[in-house]
């Protein structure tokens, strides 16, 4: 192995409370809908595409403006984590620093533009990582982008470090090893690896 891929939500950080307020003020400003968002919605929605999150929160709007709320939605939760960092998970930093001695790190996720280059901001873990990749950034899902990161930097042996079976799933499309974050959002029934924290990476690479 010489690289590990990471995604970002339920994966380096838990950011579902802060988006769930900033959600939720855009809601509640823009819309006449009686939505309170909170952690646990968002936490069953992220890693999906992001008009995919849209077509469940706003079904009754037509799709032109189910884009624009969801796009809303993002601008404001940008805000709300470059002026207050979500919960890291522990020891995140250290284990990337061990890591980092020995592999290339990078990012994809299925998130918006800006997003990835928010959590490296806010976090101050941008020094870690060597490149990232978002459907905002390519317009493709994870599964193309996990490829593309590895055709760029020229990969041979890489892995992903994801939470979801979204996640589990676009590595078997991009053939590539994958570690669940067993601490995340999701579930996966048959990883190759399982981590409880971001630490045990240390014991499986």
């Amino acid at each position: 192995m010489d690289s590990i891929i990471f995604d970002v939500d339920g994966t380096l950080w838990d950011s579902t409370e802060i988006c769930a307020k900033a959600w939720t003020d855009v809601i509640h400003r823009e819309t006449s809908l009686s939505l309170t968002i909170n952690a646990s919605t968002l936490k069953g929605l992220f890693g999906r595409l992001l008009p995919d999150i849209a077509s469940v929160l706003f079904a009754d709007y037509p799709k032109e403006e189910q884009l624009r709320l969801i796009n809303r939605c993002c601008q404001e939760e940008h805000k709300a984590l470059l002026a207050q960092c979500a919960p890291l998970y522990p020891d995140l930093e250290k284990t990337l620093q061990q890591l980092k001695e020995n592999y290339r790190l990078f990012i994809v996720s299925n998130c918006q533009a800006g997003y990835i280059e928010v959590f490296l901001e806010t976090s101050g873990l941008g020094s870690y990582f060597e490149g990232h990749l978002c459907p905002g950034d390519t317009g493709n899902a994870k599964a193309d982008n996990i490829c593309k990161i590895i055709q760029e930097y020229h990969l041979k042996s890489p892995v992903y470090v994801g939470d979801t079976l979204g996640d589990f799933n676009a590595t078997k499309t991009a053939g590539i090893p994958f570690v669940f974050a067993s601490y995340g959002f999701g579930q996966v029934p048959s990883p190759d690896y399982t981590i409880h924290c971001p630490g045990d990476l240390l014991n499986i690479f």
